[in-house]
């Protein structure tokens, strides 16, 4: 499904019915939308898995739907308390995913939605965002003023938001972009938007929270929904170190110190990855892959090994119970600070 999980079906989803299916977490990576990356990172399947079973458990505590339906421990569907090992296998309800038609750039919205029935993943991604760091994109995209902030222009500093800001961008898409709410809603098909962004700053808040927890500052994250029988519900994962951007007294607990260290030490691929990008836009065409000129190295034994504690302590903290064998978050943290 993804270029970091791998999807089974066991029973296929109808116009009328949801299927049943579950996702395999891999150690796999990827930054910068490349995909699946030179390395392996040790027991990052397990700890995305974990974290990711044990928030969607909180979500059904609180009422929210969501496609989830246990994890798979000894052949077993089971809540993640009863599991016998770190999980990698998550059990889901599966709905159906039309074919999204394209010409170039150009996608047919209306030829998805004429396939979806009232069963179907929503195309869109609901991004919310508790803080506004330097390089965020919503810098270029807007002004403080627009959120209700009393600056005439961003800060040097990462700025924190009191309210948090919803946006959609597109989730089917070669290139992702970001919509106007308007655009979002049309490509939302039979769901509403109003309902996306309710869900979203419920999840959002109930991850907030558990954060703060456990000292860890969340920073922001995305959601992604299904649609079935005039209900919205959250699919795929939620609230990992790969879908979500957390904090540790300010140093990243996420997949985002990797993007910062390929930015830093790997500088001519991620320029020619942006470089590639830019050429695709300008010709017209998705893919844009083809047109990169350089391939990101694999990374040091000490950089695989400090992604790994991080992970694996990041999921000891968040979920309060010692799944993996890791270090302190602290020491962890430490570990990536020095590299």
């Amino acid at each position: 499904m993804t270029s970091v999980k791998e999807f089974r079906v066991d029973r296929e989803p109808t116009p009328d019915s949801l299927g049943r299916g579950s996702f395999l977490f891999t150690d796999d990576y990827s930054v910068f939308d490349w995909g699946k990356m030179p390395d392996r990172i040790p027991d990052k399947g397990a700890s995305l898995c974990t974290m990711g079973a044990f928030n969607f458990e909180l979500l059904e505590e609180e009422g929210i739907p969501t496609h989830y339906r246990g994890v798979v421990s000894d052949g077993d569907v089971v809540p993640l308390s009863n599991a016998t090992s770190p999980p990698t296998e998550m059990a889901i309800d599966l709905t159906q995913v039309p074919n999204l038609p394209r010409e170039g750039r150009n996608y047919d919205y209306d030829l998805f939605h004429s396939g979806a029935d009232d069963n179907y993943l929503i195309p869109l991604e609901i991004v919310f965002r508790n803080s506004v760091p330097v390089g965020s994109s919503l810098r270029r995209r807007s002004s403080p003023a627009d959120h209700g902030l009393d600056f005439p222009e961003w800060p040097d500093g990462a700025v924190q938001l009191e309210d948090p800001v919803v946006e959609f961008s597109t989730k089917f898409e070669e290139g992702d972009r970001y919509l106007s709410r308007a655009e979002a809603d049309e490509i939302a098909g039979k769901a509403s938007v109003d309902e996306l962004e309710r869900v979203a700053r419920e999840v959002n808040d109930l991850v907030t929270r558990r954060a703060s927890e456990t000292d860890l500052t969340h920073e922001d994250g995305k959601i992604e929904c299904l649609y079935y029988d005039g209900e919205v519900r959250v699919a795929d994962v939620v609230g990992t170190f790969d879908e979500n951007r957390f904090t540790f007294h300010g140093q990243q607990v996420s997949k985002e110190f990797l993007r910062q260290y390929h930015k830093r030490e790997q500088s001519a691929w991620v320029d020619a990855v942006r470089d590639a990008k830019r050429e695709a836009k300008a010709r017209d065409v998705a893919e844009w892959k083809s047109l990169c000129e350089a391939e990101p190295e694999p990374l040091p034994d000490e950089v695989l090994a400090a992604a790994r504690g991080l992970y694996c302590a990041g999921t000891n903290a968040y979920v309060d119970q010692e799944f993996f064998d890791a270090p302190a978050l602290e020491d962890a943290v430490m570990a990536i600070k020095d590299i």
